[in-house]
């Protein structure tokens, strides 16, 4: 079982969450933001707070370099990058008339061979 798991655990098991399960999506355990600093904080020996700004700090870098327009390369992770989505024409589903779409730019990320591998 994967060490982070009491996390998960905690959560759902307490008596405040039995109506309302926290950590569940679409029937899959997730990570909070809160949960992945105390994971780093556990894994680097940093307190919970320096863990928080560290991931903090992480998470501004890569917004601000896609943002800019930069490629994000994490070796082994994977990357992030800007894909830019040209204009379409869709069709309103109330009124089934033809809409424009306009162009628009979105996150993607692709996984490093690493990640993939500690998946199999």
């Amino acid at each position: 079982m994967i060490r982070y798991a009491r996390f998960f655990k905690r959560d759902l098991n307490h008596k405040n969450n039995a109506a309302r399960p926290q950590n569940l999506y679409g029937g899959k355990l997730f990570m909070t933001k809160i949960q992945f600093a105390a994971a780093v904080a556990e894994k680097s020996g940093l307190n919970h707070r320096q863990a928080e700004k560290a991931v903090n700090a992480v998470m501004d870098v890569i917004t601000e370099s896609l943002a800019n327009g930069e490629k994000v390369a994490l070796t082994g992770f994977g990357t992030f990058d800007v894909k830019e989505r040209k204009e379409r024409t869709g069709i309103n589903p109330l009124t089934k008339k033809a809409i424009t779409i306009p162009a628009s730019k979105t996150p993607v990320f692709k996984a490093g061979s690493k990640l993939k591998d500690a998946l199999k």
